[in-house]
């Protein structure tokens, strides 16, 4: 693909989990949204809630792995089907952008490897095979990989020397608490002074609160990369592992994330386009949303190009 691609204000998708769930995806224990993947009654919900994030101008889908690691499957007792769910929803990707005859990006969604929203501890070695592993199976179907809502600067160069090693771009999504560090107390001018990789297409903050992806644009501005956001919606400026929703065992129906987290009240596709405005005022080129944004919101930024 064009490395230059995000130097011009490009469009990415919104939430995808939260968009499956509002639309009738019945997930059991914590696959959340991987269970759309697992069940082929909800194979075209899938299609369907791609089709109506491109309809709405998104440039770029993500493929809809970001429950799909392998931890994940492991504590549901679906690993078995680790392949088969993470290659069905990179073609139930490509179907989409085949259903909508527009020229749209497909981004794999390689996701923190582990718990979200925290540094993921664990030895390098047993990272990078867990993020080598859905990663080789992704790759195939993609145009780039979005390193979804990752936590530590290892955990970054890890997963980019892994798309290095498949021959993959990579658009880097930070995930960054209220104080603008990293969950593993890292700054986003550290991580990028000291993993910087040839192969990143650009740097985004990644689930967090519009407020705090206001807040971290003055850093991220000066790192001379396309830079932009995909904030969520969530009442919970800080998210945290929603532990309600990990404890659901697999013959459970999960418990929706918002139940925990909340969903903003006074939200509206207007206000996000305003905060968005104000983004690429300051220079932003990479634009989309996370948990709980809609097509909707999607719309309204997409004036913005």
């Amino acid at each position: 693909m064009d490395t230059n691609f995000f130097k011009n204000i490009r469009i990415l998708d919104g939430g995808m989990g939260q968009q499956l769930l509002a639309k009738g995806l019945i997930s059991k224990g914590t696959l959340w949204s991987a269970s759309a993947n697992l069940d082929k009654k909800f194979h075209d919900l899938v299609v369907n809630v791609h089709l109506s994030f491109i309809n709405a101008g998104s440039e770029v889908i993500l493929t809809n792995t970001f429950s799909a690691r392998k931890i994940r499957l492991i504590q549901n007792k679906v690993d078995k089907d680790f392949v088969y769910i993470n290659e069905q929803a990179c073609l139930l990707s490509i179907k989409a952008k085949e259903k909508s005859g527009k020229d749209v990006l497909i981004a794999g969604s390689l996701p923190c490897q582990n718990d979200t929203y925290v540094e993921d501890q664990r030895d390098s070695k047993e990272l990078e095979k867990a993020f080598y592993e859905q990663a080789e199976v992704i790759a195939p179907y993609v145009d780039f990989f979005y390193l979804d809502v990752v936590s530590s600067g290892r955990e970054i160069d890890i997963a980019s020397n892994v798309a290095v090693k498949l021959n993959k771009p990579v658009l880097l999504g930070i995930h960054v608490k209220k104080n603008n560090l990293l969950p593993s107390n890292e700054t986003i001018t550290e991580v990028f002074n000291k993993y910087r990789s040839n192969n990143w297409l650009g740097v985004i903050t990644a689930c967090v609160s519009p407020k705090i992806a206001e807040e971290c644009t003055s850093e991220i501005k000066k790192l001379d990369i396309p830079f932009g956001f995909k904030a969520n919606l969530w009442k919970v400026e800080e998210p945290t592992p929603v532990q309600t929703f990990n404890k659901a065992k697999p013959d459970e129906i999960g418990t929706n994330p918002n139940v925990t987290l909340g969903k903003r009240d006074n939200n509206s596709a207007k206000k996000f386009y305003d905060f968005s405005k104000r983004l690429v005022e300051q220079g932003a080129t990479i634009l989309g949303g996370c948990c709980e944004t809609t097509p909707e919101d999607i719309r309204e930024i997409a004036k913005l190009r």
